[in-house]
C-alpha cells in the first residue's frame, strides 16, 4: 500500500497546483479585466459548474470509494470503472443538450453566449478527466506532475494573451483548456490501469448510488456554489466580482487541508472494508490534530489582514471584498472539521442517507437565507448565508458521528488551542501598523504566523504527528 506521507506530499502539490497557479495570475487579471470582467467569468463558470455537478452527481466521492475497494481485483476494478464512466458519459450528454437550450433561452446566459460555448468544452472534457480513478488507486504522483506542467503553461499563456478588458473570453478559454488537456492526459494513462468493458455491468445500481451522493452534492451546492449563481442573477457582475475575490484566500488555505482529506478518504475506506475500527478512530483523531495545527492561526491572520490581502491580490477597485472575506474567514476551521466528519468519517462508513438528510436541511436554510439576505446585502449576504449553512451542517454531522462512533466535538481541545493562539492576535494586529505598504504587511504577518505556529508545534509541543503517518 502506498505511503501516506508520499500520498500527502503529492496531494498537497496537486491541490496547490489547482489553486495557487491560477492565483498567481489573479492580481494581474483582476486589474486588467476589472471587477465586471472577473464577475462575468465567475458567473458563467458557476453556471457551467452546475451543469457539471448534474452530469457527475456523486461520481468524485463514489468513484474514489469504489475504486479503492476493488483495486486489488482487476476484473472487479474494470467493471467498477466501466459502470461509473459510462453512466457519467450518458449524464454528460443530457447536460450538454440542456446547456444549449438554456444558453439560447435565458437572457442572463444569452448575454454571455461566447463564454457559455467555451464552458461547454469544460463540461464535455470533465467527463473524460476520471480523476476519481487515480485517487482511488492512490496514484497521486501522475496527476500531480501533470497538473503542475499544465498549470505552468496556463500561467505563462495568461500573461502573454490577456492584455485588456476585452480579453475576458481569452481568460476563460485558457481556464477551460486546463480541463481539456488534463482530461486527455488522464485518458491516455488510464489504459494501463483499467480497461473499459461492456459485459457484466449494472448501470442501475451505479446510478442509484450516484444519485444518492449526487443529491447530497447538489443540495450542498445550495449554500456554497449557488451563492455565486444567485448573486449573478439577483444583483450584478460587480457584486459577483467582490464575492469571488473574497473567497480566493479561503480556497487556497483549504486546499492544504483538502489535500490531506483526499489522501485519507481512500485509506479510511480501505480500513473500513477491513473492519479495523480502532485504526479508523486513530485516523480520525489524527485528522483533527492536523486541523487544529493550522486552522485557528490562519483564521486570525485572514480576519485581521483582510484589507491588505484584498489590496495585494486585486487592488483598490475590490475594497467591497473586504467585509465578505472577514465574514467567511472562520470557515477555514468550520469546513475543515466538517470535512473530517463527512468526507473522512461518514462517507467511508457508507452513511449516504445521513449525508442526504443533513444536506437537505442545509439546502433549505441556504436557499431561504439567499432569498432573504442577498437581494438586500448582496455579496455580504452571500457570505452570511455560507457560514450559517456550514455551521448547521457541522452540527448535524457531529450528531451523526457521535451516535456512530461515540466521538464528540473536541470542545476542550478547541478552547485550549484558542487560548494558545490568543497572543497571535496582538502580533498580527501589530503588523497592520507597518508603514511600508500592503504587500510588506501581508508578507511580514505571514512570517509571524508561520513562526508562531512552528515554535509551538515543533519546539514547545514537540508534535510528532508526521512520524505517525505511515
Amino acid at each position: 500500500m502506498p505511503s501516506l506521507k508520499k500520498n500527502l506530499f503529492y496531494s498537497i502539490l496537486l491541490i496547490l497546483a489547482n489553486y495557487v497557479f491560477p492565483f498567481l495570475t489573479y492580481p494581474y487579471v483582476s486589474r486588467v479585466l476589472g471587477v465586471s470582467g472577473i464577475g462575468a467569468c465567475n458567473f458563467v463558470d458557476s453556471v457551467i459548474n452546475y451543469f457539471i455537478l448534474f452530469s457527475t452527481l456523486g461520481i468524485d466521492s463514489l468513484g474514489v470509494r469504489e475504486i479503492a475497494k476493488h483495486k486489488d481485483d482487476r476484473e472487479a476494478l474494470n467493471r467498477t470503472f466501466s459502470n461509473i464512466f459510462i453512466v457519467n458519459l450518458a449524464l454528460t450528454g443530457l447536460m450538454l443538450a440542456a446547456l444549449a437550450v438554456c444558453t439560447f433561452t435565458v437572457p442572463q446566459l444569452s448575454e454571455h453566449k461566447d463564454l457559455m460555448f467555451i464552458g461547454a468544452f469544460k463540461l464535455v472534457f470533465n467527463c473524460l478527466l476520471v480523476e476519481w480513478l487515480f485517487k482511488g488507486l492512490e496514484d497521486f504522483r501522475l496527476i500531480t506532475i501533470r497538473s503542475i506542467v499544465v498549470k505552468t503553461v496556463y500561467v505563462v499563456c495568461v500573461f502573454v494573451f490577456v492584455r485588456n478588458r476585452g480579453d475576458v473570453w481569452i481568460y476563460y478559454l485558457l481556464s477551460s483548456l486546463m480541463i481539456v488537456v488534463n482530461a486527455l492526459v488522464n485518458i491516455a494513462f488510464s489504459g494501463s490501469r483499467v480497461r473499459l468493458v461492456l459485459r457484466g455491468l449494472d448501470f442501475w445500481t451505479t446510478f442509484k448510488s450516484l444519485l444518492a451522493l449526487g443529491v447530497y452534492a447538489i443540495l450542498t451546492s445550495m449554500y456554497t456554489t449557488f451563492n455565486v449563481t444567485f448573486l449573478g442573477f439577483v444583483c450584478d457582475e460587480v457584486q459577483v466580482g467582490y464575492y469571488a475575490t473574497s473567497t480566493k484566500i479561503y480556497y487556497i488555505v483549504m486546499a492544504l487541508f483538502t489535500a490531506f482529506t483526499n489522501v485519507m478518504l481512500p485509506r479510511m475506506s480501505n480500513v473500513v472494508a477491513s473492519g479495523e475500527t480502532e485504526r479508523f478512530k486513530s485516523y480520525f483523531h489524527m485528522a483533527v490534530d492536523v486541523l487544529f495545527a493550522f486552522s485557528l492561526p490562519v483564521v486570525v491572520w485572514m480576519m485581521i489582514m483582510a484589507p491588505d490581502i484584498i489590496m495585494v491580490i486585486s487592488g483598490p477597485e475590490f475594497t467591497g471584498s473586504v467585509l465578505p472575506m472577514i465574514i467567511i474567514s472562520p470557515l477555514v476551521f468550520i469546513v475543515g472539521y466538517e470535512q473530517i466528519l463527512v468526507l473522512q468519517t461518514l462517507l467511508p462508513l457508507g452513511k449516504d442517507k445521513v449525508l442526504l438528510r443533513n444536506s437537505i436541511m442545509g439546502a433549505l436554510v441556504g436557499v431561504a437565507l439567499n432569498l432573504a439576505l442577498v437581494p438586500v446585502l448582496a455579496s455580504i449576504g452571500s457570505a452570511i448565508v455560507w457560514i450559517v449553512s456550514e455551521c448547521l451542517i457541522l452540527i448535524l454531522s457531529q450528531i451523526a458521528v457521535s451516535k456512530e462512533l461515540r466521538i464528540g466535538f473536541p470542545a476542550l481541545d478547541t478552547l485550549k488551542n484558542i487560548l494558545i493562539y490568543l497572543p497571535l492576535i496582538g502580533l498580527v494586529a501589530a503588523c497592520c501598523l507597518i508603514p511600508s505598504g500592503a504587500l510588506v504587511r501581508v508578507t511580514v504577518s505571514m512570517l509571524v504566523v508561520a513562526t508562531y505556529v512552528l515554535v509551538y508545534q515543533v519546539v514547545i509541543r514537540k508534535n510528532e504527528l508526521m512520524g505517525m503517518i505511515k
